[in-house]
């Protein structure tokens, strides 16, 4: 496990435990795969945000697509955290939680008028406006309900994050923000849009940074640009700086908070705006796992299999990011135990339903449970019912106890979601081909 997992997830009588929840009877209670939220870490990690922060006129905005469960959201809405945004039923999901709509930032390059809409009605706090086009939109759906949108426009730095090239969001070649001459003209020609107000600007570079340079480059390109269009008579007095601290999935050195925290305070020094945070990932990301059980070890000339009952369907970033995660027996192995290489996959029928190849494990069994680290985020959230396999449930522990927070849906629940047209059913004289 990583470090940032070891004080929440952690052995005690050779058994793997969720703070003080034992995760093996926790899944004989609730079936496997699933995947184990912990408070403690969820609430470590937004009061180590708030801490660094505190004396900045800042706010922290949850980013709801790294995990979008309703009590996670809940979580922090206790803590003090606004939300993020990048569709409507996301905006939903965050005013069922109980976050006030003017604690509400809604993100996105493809806003629909339906979703912009609604969240004029609902009357949230920001609109973080991603082309002219969709200002213009924007601005037509505001005039038509009376009413002024508030909005960031989110410039792209073109700063290279230097993470993954899937999500990367900064650089010229991304679909995500204006880039810099397009928000200068945009900003120019306010009176052009009578159903909004710009009142900021807003960055987002990418996720899982781990070098704080990028961001350093960031925000001195849009501090600088604030600065011109205030000294143009442009009434800002917001910057929305994003999010995208990394986290510890193996042995990465990454950021720490406080050192973010130190390139904000540089940056924005002297500067008269109200500052936003949307973390995500480095809120959620080490506080859960996905614990599943091993169906069969499978041994070929060549290599040894461990196929176990998650897949692709409910944790797809190893698939889709070439994404490590640090998997381990719920019963802590000998420490003589001797490691054989072997590659970890699920039962769907695709080549890609791996999580590890040629990973060191110990000697495991059939019937045997394991835990993959660091599922908190964009893993539960990215689930599907792919081979047509129920959705895992998700636990939140808190202490001694634990809440399934999502059950596990039934197959006649999934097969409900479909209709058969009428003239596939027996009374239209439906006839098969010869």
């Amino acid at each position: 496990m990583t470090d940032n997992d070891s004080n929440v997830f952690h052995y005690l009588n050779g058994n793997l435990h969720a703070e003080q929840v034992e995760l093996a009877s926790l899944a004989q209670d609730v079936g496997t795969p699933f995947f184990c939220y912990s408070t403690a870490a969820l609430e470590s990690s937004y009061h180590a945000y708030a801490k660094a922060l505190s004396g900045l006129p800042a706010r922290i905005f949850y980013a709801l697509k790294a995990n979008s469960n309703q009590a996670v959201i809940a979580t922090f809405g206790r803590l003090g955290a606004g939300a993020d945004v990048v569709s409507e039923g996301e905006m939903h999901r965050a005013l069922a939680a109980g976050i006030p709509a003017d604690a509400i930032v809604f993100a996105g390059v493809g806003k629909t008028p339906s979703e912009m809409a609604a969240a004029l009605d609902a009357g949230i706090y920001q609109f973080n406006v991603e082309s002219l086009p969709e200002l213009e939109s924007l601005s037509r759906v505001a005039q038509q309900r009376g009413q002024k949108a508030p909005v960031a426009l989110r410039v792209n730095p073109n700063v290279d994050a230097r993470t993954h090239r899937h999500i990367t969001t900064g650089t010229a070649e991304n679909k995500f923000g204006i880039d810099f001459d397009q928000a200068r003209a945009i900003a120019g020609r306010a009176a052009d849009f009578p159903g909004v107000e710009i009142v900021g600007l807003a960055v987002h570079i990418g996720s899982q940074l781990t070098e704080i340079g990028p961001y350093k480059a960031a925000f001195e390109r849009l501090v600088a640009l604030y600065g011109e269009l205030r000294s143009q008579g442009q009434p800002l007095n917001r910057l929305d700086l994003g999010g995208g601290i990394g986290i510890t999935y193996k042995d990465e050195a990454s950021i720490t908070i406080d050192d973010y925290a130190q390139v904000v305070r540089q940056a924005t020094q002297g500067l008269e705006a109200e500052l936003a945070f949307e973390p995500g990932r480095s809120l959620v990301g080490n506080a859960g796992v996905l614990v599943t059980q091993v169906v069969y070890v499978k041994e070929s000339a060549s290599r040894a299999f461990l196929i176990i009952d998650a897949a692709m369907n409910d944790l797809i970033r190893p698939m889709l990011y070439e994404a490590w995660h640090t998997i381990e027996p719920l019963r802590a192995p000998a420490s003589d135990s001797p490691l054989k290489p072997m590659d970890i996959v699920g039962p769907i029928c695709e080549s890609t339903d791996t999580f590890a190849r040629q990973r060191l494990m110990p000697a495991v069994q059939n019937g045997d449970m394991l835990a993959i680290f660091s599922t908190g985020a964009y893993s539960a959230v990215m689930g599907s019912t792919y081979n047509s396999r129920l959705l895992a449930p998700e636990v939140l522990v808190r202490g001694d106890r634990a809440t399934v927070v999502r059950p596990r849906t039934s197959y006649r629940d999934l097969i409900a979601q479909d209709r058969v047209p009428d003239w596939l059913t027996a009374d239209q004289g439906f006839a098969k081909e010869a």
